[in-house]
């Protein structure tokens, strides 16, 4: 059943409304992995990637052990673009080649205010209050 009248069920108008998403909706739909220490450190999954984020990419040719920093966030392209991963054009110049956002781990990231306020609220180790909850007990000292 669907709970939500605004929201689409049909696969027609999903597709559509991912491809024309802003840049704003873009971001959080471009997230990567963060790497095994990272995860247990702030006990958060993924986080959507940024310019200077230190990355390994784990799938498609590109593949490698080593870190690479995010020169750039291409959303209107959905890429991201790493150092040193580029391929030579016909007539001899290089070009940064695209990379997926969910084809890499974030290994470093580049944090500031914003992104520790986001790390913090994403934090799944903090125990879930019940929100406005009153136990029987409560209610009895009440009266």
């Amino acid at each position: 059943m669907k709970y939500n009248a605004h929201v689409s069920s049909s696969r027609r108008k999903q597709r559509k409304a991912h491809f024309l998403a802003p840049s704003s909706v873009r971001r959080k739909l471009m997230t990567a992995p963060l790497s095994k220490e990272l995860r247990q450190k702030y006990n958060v999954r993924s986080m959507p990637i940024r310019k200077d984020d230190e990355v390994q990419i784990t799938r498609g040719q590109y593949k490698s052990q080593q870190l690479a920093k995010v020169i750039s966030v291409y959303r209107k392209r959905w890429v991201i673009y790493v150092e040193r991963v580029q391929r030579e054009k016909a007539n001899g110049t290089t070009v940064p080649v695209g990379i997926s956002a969910s084809k890499v781990e974030i290994s470093k990231l580049k944090l500031d205010k914003d992104r520790r306020a986001i790390l913090e609220r994403k934090d799944r180790s903090k125990k879930k209050t019940d929100k406005g909850k009153i136990t029987e007990e409560e209610a009895m000292a009440a009266e």
